[in-house]
């Protein structure tokens, strides 16, 4: 008979392992990488097209950027920078309150296989971005005969 050294910890390894691949995934569900400000956002969909509408208050359009990946990731990336609208200097000041958020974003996510990536559209207008994604219409099934010879 062989003696077996209990070893109280045994198991959390495996267990901590699966809790953080569990946040892991849990968060690539949302599909939205954290920064120091991140939109809301709307995604709708009717017949013809996605769409998907991003709060972005306070921004430029030149202060927005929006690509389609290789992973077929739409991302949408950008900045939103505080402004000094009054005299004086930013390093000057005393903040006494700060509730609003400023800073770099990134959010993405993953497109269906059904769009016209060739035509998507996208306007800011009123701190809001909104952007177009055209399905493409589903192939129609067809019957081939195939002659027995």
């Amino acid at each position: 008979m062989s003696l077996v050294r209990f070893d109280p910890f045994r198991g959390f390894e495996s267990i901590t392992k699966g809790m953080s691949d569990f946040l892991s995934e849990f968060e690539k569900g949302f599909n939205i990488e954290f920064g120091d400000f991140s939109p809301r956002v709307d995604i709708s969909e009717d017949d013809k097209n996605y769409y998907i509408n991003a709060e972005l208050p306070g921004m430029a359009k030149e202060d927005v950027k929006v690509s389609i990946n290789d992973d077929n990731y739409l991302i949408i990336k950008g900045e939103k920078k505080r402004e000094v609208k009054s005299e004086g200097k930013e390093e000057d000041r005393n903040y006494i309150r700060v509730e609003r958020n400023y800073g770099m974003f990134t959010r993405s996510f993953l497109l269906p296989d059904n769009l016209k990536t060739d035509s998507i559209n996208a306007k800011f207008e009123n701190g809001v971005l909104s952007i177009t994604l055209e399905k493409v219409e589903p192939a129609k099934p067809k019957e081939v005969e195939i002659k027995i010879s």
